[in-house]
């Protein structure tokens, strides 16, 4: 299973599939019935989130550059084993 790292509330590629919000905590503000429609996430799934301080460079970053590093080291953080049994579980379903 592909896993593409996006940014919250950017819009769908086409035939992206399941989005799974990996935020520490829900938009504030938005109901609950349209965080797919707003393209934040179709399932939540908190687990995966980045550490905060991964978190704060994503927030950061401002141009393609910042945001590849963020990518890369948001991979590797779920490249450790409890995060990466759980995208295994997913990739199961």
């Amino acid at each position: 299973m592909p896993v593409h790292v996006v940014r919250l509330g950017s819009p769908r590629l086409e035939a992206e599939g399941l989005r799974v919000g990996t935020v520490r905590r829900p938009p504030r503000g938005v109901p609950k019935a349209e965080f797919a429609t707003r393209d934040f996430y179709d399932a939540w799934l908190p687990e995966l989130a980045p550490s905060e301080a991964l978190l704060k460079l994503g927030q950061a970053a401002d141009d393609e550059k910042r945001w590849r590093t963020f990518t890369r080291r948001y991979r590797t953080e779920m490249g450790r084993p409890e995060k990466r049994r759980l995208l295994e579980r997913l990739n199961r379903r």
